[in-house]
């Protein structure tokens, strides 16, 4: 099984999650050339992909969807709040309505070798979802875009071999920055987005001694660095009570603009 971040941030987002059998994107907020040329760079080509999953209707995860919809008509799971946005978007232009593909939060959906498990996530979307994914017995999830989490989540994301997470921004930095007062309080609400600290201490319950790999995903470009996330995920972990160190397993940054390093089990 692999992951790997295409894109990622608050400017556009994309992840592959794909087996030998089985190829998915999740998310595709960049535009559908952006796209191509970062599938190309795993050795694929769209038209082997076997669906894109989308986690919420937000421009930065959807807007390349109706290119590579038309272009290649590739299947679209979400679930039925996020379908009704997505179609009233009209920047994306036609999609034909055949493509949809229903999902519920908490109900598995098969996929070929893959089982995917959407998880309820909290933020300002019509029905945003995370994912869990397994195939035989490699598990991975995606969870960005929650203002905050709570046993739910933690237990929906148990055991995991490889954990691709939110670490938006660093609270002192949009605090201090230049976006508006409005959309400051948005980002820091429980609709938001999740910062450093936050994921640290969200890792912190979810690591265990199998865990392969940690990548963190969506930083801010305005209110957070690479290094930061990196850093301050590290030390919330180290002062947990959970008996690991920020330094006992492999951590990564996706890349923004740029295609990351591919993480295997």
């Amino acid at each position: 099984m692999r992951l790997c971040s295409i894109a990622s941030g608050s400017s556009g987002n994309c992840i592959y999650v794909g087996s030998d059998a089985t190829h998915l994107l999740i998310d595709v907020g960049i535009s559908g050339k952006r796209i191509e040329a970062g599938v190309a760079e795993l050795g694929l080509k769209l038209s082997e992909i076997d669906g894109i999953f989308i986690t919420h209707e937000h421009a930065d995860h959807i807007s390349g969807l109706g290119v590579l919809a038309r272009k290649y008509h590739l299947p679209i799971y979400a679930t039925r709040g996020t379908i009704a946005a997505v179609r009233q978007t009209n920047s994306l232009g036609y999609i034909d309505e055949e493509l949809f593909h229903c999902i519920q939060a908490d109900e598995k959906c098969t996929l070929k070798d893959m089982t995917l498990y959407p998880i309820r996530t909290s933020h300002d979307a019509a029905e945003p979802v995370a994912y869990r994914i397994g195939c035989d017995r490699q598990k991975v999830a995606v969870i960005t875009d929650l203002g905050c989490y709570s046993d739910y989540t933690v237990e929906c994301l148990k055991d995991l071999d490889v954990l691709y997470l939110e670490a938006n921004h660093d609270i002192h930095m949009l605090q201090a920055g230049p976006y508006p007062y409005y959309l400051k309080q948005r980002i820091l609400s429980e609709r938001g987005h999740l910062s450093n600290e936050s994921a640290g201490k969200l890792l912190s319950r979810l690591l265990h001694d199998n865990m392969k790999a940690v990548m963190l995903g969506h930083l801010s470009k305005e209110n957070n660095l690479p290094e930061l996330a990196y850093e301050s995920v590290r030390v919330e972990v180290t002062m947990s009570d959970a008996p690991y160190k920020g330094g006992d397993f492999p951590l990564y940054v996706a890349k923004r603009d740029e295609v990351s390093r591919m993480i295997e089990i």
